[in-house]
């Protein structure tokens, strides 16, 4: 659709992606998301049961929450981060195994990464770019050196 909104959303979103741990915040609710759903009792069953049973589809929940939170508030990653990967690991005890480990991986996973996002770190250098500068570099240097005999 040429001149559409297409061509304006792709930008906004690489950019407001860019100011926050987007894929941290992802895999952790992603990884709430997949506990949640693999939970087979019924909320009545879980009721009934008490305090353990609620935990099974509060743990979840927690991680789905902290995940969201790190998309729309960034400036706090590091406490719901702390925060995911707790409630993560706690899934392993309360909710089959922590989604059979899927839920509770990814949970883990994105915790760690939202932990390591730094805001003001430049971009990485991609190794093909490192290699051509690399490249130019060397080839600037014979010139230098002939430049120098001659002078």
């Amino acid at each position: 659709m040429p001149g559409g909104s297409h061509g304006t959303f792709r930008p906004a979103f690489r950019r407001w992606r860019a100011g926050r741990p987007f894929w941290g915040g992802l895999l952790l609710a992603l990884g709430g998301a997949e506990v949640l759903l693999t939970l087979k009792a019924s909320l009545d069953v879980i009721l009934h049961v008490g305090m353990q049973g609620l935990a099974g589809y509060l743990f979840p929940a927690v991680m789905l929450l902290c995940g969201v939170l790190i998309l729309f508030n960034p400036s706090q990653r590091l406490f719901y981060s702390v925060i995911g990967v707790l409630v993560s690991l706690a899934t392993w005890m309360t909710s089959n195994l922590g989604g059979f480990f899927v839920g509770m991986l990814l949970g883990i996973v994105g915790s760690c990464l939202t932990f390591g996002w730094l805001p003001d770190q430049e971009p990485r250098v991609s190794r093909r770019q490192r290699r051509r500068a690399a490249k130019a570099a060397a080839a600037a240097r014979p010139l230098e050196r002939e430049a120098g005999q001659t002078a």
